[in-house]
């Protein structure tokens, strides 16, 4: 048990089962969502919630009433659960949101603050990433390195260099409940029987959130299930699970990288599912 007072921000498909599982190990939990309907949703869910669109604070005297308000509620952790938005055009925006959040948390004095990224940020290589392997220094003027990997690595730069103790948890592809994956399968325009799938189930992503909050300091990991198959055979499981046709579109043969999740276990993580075709 603990009183830490924790905010999440961005209590969404991710953020709020974490906000939950927090406050059912005794943490006061706080949960951000960027509209008062939103706020209204997770208010009606048990969570203490406070209305905070990043996007929305454009002026130092904004940044200032935002950071009265987080002392006023004695925040001393921040968990950063808010996704890029490239499907809606608002990648470009993510790193400011990221360099706001970091200055919030230095003038509130946080503990610590856990940034929840991708696996995305690695390059277009056939190998095994570990989390040496990415990071802004590297990937400027590299050209397989992608434009949103630079994007989602400049956000990071401004955690890892913020002065404060922090940890990244770079997520792999997340699935889970209302996020099965036989959704996908049908719109993925070509799949290939020899790059793995890199998967996490919320489960595991809510866990090792939590353990990296517990346990792990001024670190950057991995967060994907240890062992995985084929993205051919994964998404047929996925859709054999439910009852569903297995034909997928166009079936290509090229390798792709593997997402390594080696430090995390390294440093005491058991994962629920050490299988990606377990979690299915």
């Amino acid at each position: 048990m603990t009183e830490k007072q924790l905010l999440v921000v961005g209590a969404g498909w991710l953020g709020l089962p974490l906000a939950h599982a927090l406050q059912s190990r005794g943490y006061k939990v706080i949960a951000t969502r960027t509209s008062v309907e939103g706020v209204a949703e997770i208010t009606q869910a048990g969570m203490d919630s406070l209305c905070l669109d990043l996007n929305a604070v454009r002026s130092e005297e904004e940044e200032l009433a935002l950071t009265d308000q987080l002392i006023k509620k004695q925040i001393k952790v921040i968990v950063g659960c808010f996704p890029p938005g490239f499907r809606q055009g608002g990648g470009a925006l993510y790193a400011s949101q990221w360099a706001l959040l970091v200055q919030v948390a230095k003038r509130i004095g946080v503990e610590k603050i856990i940034m929840i990224s991708s696996s995305s940020v690695y390059p277009e290589r056939a190998e095994i990433m570990t989390e040496d392997m990415a990071r802004l220094p590297i990937a400027k003027g590299r050209e397989d390195f992608s434009a949103k990997s630079i994007i989602m690595l400049t956000a990071e730069e401004h955690v890892r260099n913020s002065t404060l103790n922090y940890v990244i948890v770079r997520c792999s592809g997340l699935f889970g409940p209302n996020r099965h994956p036989s959704r996908f399968a049908s719109k993925l325009k070509t799949v290939s029987d020899q790059a793995s799938a890199n998967m996490l189930h919320l489960d595991d992503a809510v866990g090792s959130i939590i353990f990296c909050l517990e346990y792990v300091n001024a670190s950057v990991v991995n967060a994907t299930t240890p062992e995985t198959c084929d993205k051919v055979t994964f998404y047929r499981a996925a859709l054999r699970s439910v009852g569903l046709d297995t034909s997928l579109n166009l079936v290509n043969s090229e390798p792709d990288k593997t997402i390594s999740s080696e430090k995390l276990q390294g440093l005491g993580y058991h994962f629920k599912y050490h299988h990606t075709l377990d979690a299915l």
